[in-house]
């Protein structure tokens, strides 16, 4: 069976926050390129309120498996599942069809939290702002994440803040 990756991607301000009224605090157009990038041709799982919060939706050019515990839920062009285990079962199938390496699981912060165990990488966009918010990702634990690498970026036209993009890897023994 080839192994098929789990990868957190999210946008992160400098106090955690990642949300504000089902919305990101910020505009970072340079960083919505990268997003693309990551998640193009990949399976993405995503929470209800999150898809929702999406100006496109489903997300073209990737499988969009929405969590919702809501049984009348309805998003036309994506698969929905009743729970997390059932929309990374189905990320997993459909991975394998692609023919690709990862499910890229993109928010909120309760699928980030129930994911994170499960977790292969993380691709962490370090906003270089503290806004106010109500929605924080979930501790990254020193003790089971390493940073592999990182690139800085400028604010470039359309971008609220500079940031700097770090991927973790799960430390040998880390979890899991």
């Amino acid at each position: 069976m080839p192994n098929i990756e789990i990868v957190l991607v999210a946008a992160v301000a400098e106090n955690g926050m990642i949300g504000q009224d089902g919305a990101l605090p910020w505009r970072l157009k340079s960083d919505m390129k990268h997003f693309r990038e990551l998640t193009w041709g990949r399976p993405v799982v995503v929470g209800r309120k999150t898809y929702l919060s999406f100006t496109r939706r489903p997300l073209p050019g990737r499988t969009n498996i929405v969590v919702s515990r809501d049984p009348h839920f309805m998003a036309p062009g994506a698969l929905v599942a009743p729970n997390l285990a059932n929309a990374l079962e189905a990320a997993r199938a459909d991975a394998l069809r692609r023919g690709t390496d990862a499910i890229v699981v993109v928010g909120g912060a309760e699928i980030y939290a129930q994911t994170m165990p499960q977790a292969h990488s993380l691709v962490i966009t370090r906003v270089h702002l503290r806004p106010t918010g109500d929605t924080k990702f979930p501790f990254i634990d020193p003790a089971t994440w390493s940073a592999a690498g990182q690139t800085e970026h400028e604010a470039g036209p359309g971008d609220d803040a500079g940031f700097t993009i770090v991927t973790y890897k799960r430390v040998a023994g880390g979890g899991r």
